[in-house]
């Protein structure tokens, strides 16, 4: 069993069956040997981006995050001290203060990150695309 983290859009891209997502990445969540986690910080980035108008998802933003990861058997991934505070040690490889976070979360749990995003090939942190 491999953990999976998604990426904030390989989480709406698998919602939406986008053909921008990888065909391992898709095969790799629909594997149901896999674990799938979603951080709070996606969650929080989707919330912040429909409250701007930069994305429409059709409806509330609890009431759709909450059905789909339900739906998609997606587990959510907290957000602890140790995470925040190991931030302050990352190259500014990147400076997205979501997926720096995530790479956080990845390395302190060894989860395989599932983004098309290369940065994260920086922080040496598995990543699947």
């Amino acid at each position: 069993m491999t953990s999976l983290l998604l990426d904030t859009h390989a989480m709406l891209w698998f919602f939406w069956e986008d053909p921008l997502l990888s065909k391992a990445a898709k095969a790799a969540i629909e594997d149901p040997s896999n674990r799938k986690l979603v951080s709070i910080a996606s969650c929080w980035e989707v919330a912040i981006k429909t409250a701007v108008k930069k994305l429409d998802l059709g409806e509330p933003c609890d009431t759709y995050l909450s059905r789909e990861l339900a739906n998609n058997n997606f587990e959510l991934l907290p957000i602890d001290f140790r995470h925040v505070t190991a931030v302050a040690n990352l190259k500014p490889h990147h400076r997205d203060p979501f997926d720096r976070l995530l790479v956080i979360q990845a390395t302190l749990e060894h989860f395989t990150v599932v983004s098309s995003d290369e940065v994260f090939d920086a922080y040496g942190v598995t990543r699947l695309w």
